[in-house]
């Protein structure tokens, strides 16, 4: 079934969901982590809208390929057409803020990048990129003081802010835009915080977003 992207107040956003648009190491203590350099400017990726479903469903991993790593990252959706945007253009074109996980496939991924090849198979599998609602904007928030947290069976994992991004949101959306036209229904991912690991089966998840989007889900065994 197609990912429908919906708001808090249970509204459907009017365009149908498009391709996701991802930055890989955007925070210096993720690339670190995973002994990867720090990047000077943005590592773009695309999982296409196959990949998405809802962050409150049971995440079904496709554990028989091998560890699957999750990635939580802040969520935005675009509103309107962007090619070449300013920055300012940029952050008037969000519409909605939320939460999603970049399912990983670290072995296959692993594999791929010792011999030069392109991630595709590794990020974008039907299923990979559970997101949740989004919260409306009326007005744009203070990107630097957006805070996100998971837990995994009642222990901390990751928490990220905005402060700490190497690129900003509205630095990142721009970016974005030079190289891709994004549509209304396109979704960013904006990279992901210190933390990550091996998605355990049959764990519990809990997120946290500022403004007050919680979501509690759990790992199919």
């Amino acid at each position: 079934m197609r990912f429908v992207p919906r708001f808090t107040d249970g509204q459907e956003f009017p365009h149908a969901l498009g391709k996701i648009v991802c930055v890989g190491r955007n925070y210096a203590d993720h690339a670190r982590e995973l002994d990867n350099p720090v990047p000077s400017e943005p590592l773009l990726f695309i999982k296409p809208a196959t990949c998405a479903v809802p962050l409150e469903e049971p995440i079904d991993a496709p554990f028989t390929r091998g560890e699957v790593h999750y990635e939580t990252e802040l969520a935005l959706l675009i509103g309107e057409e962007l090619s070449h945007a300013t920055a300012d253009e940029a952050e008037r074109a969000i519409v909605g803020i939320g939460l999603g996980l970049d399912l990983t496939l670290r072995d296959l991924q692993t594999r791929l990048k010792e011999k030069g090849h392109p991630w595709e198979t590794s990020k974008a599998f039907d299923g990979a990129c559970p997101l949740s609602v989004f919260l409306a904007l009326s007005q744009v928030p203070n990107w630097s003081a957006l805070a996100f947290t998971l837990e995994i069976d009642g222990e901390p994992h990751q928490r990220g802010e905005g402060a700490d991004m190497l690129f900003s949101v509205p630095t990142l959306v721009a970016e974005m835009s030079r190289h891709f036209t994004l549509q209304p229904g396109d979704v960013v991912l904006t990279g992901t915080p210190a933390g990550v690991g091996p998605l355990p089966r049959g764990a519990q998840l809990h997120f946290t977003l500022t403004g007050g989007l919680e979501v509690t889900t759990r790992v199919v065994e």
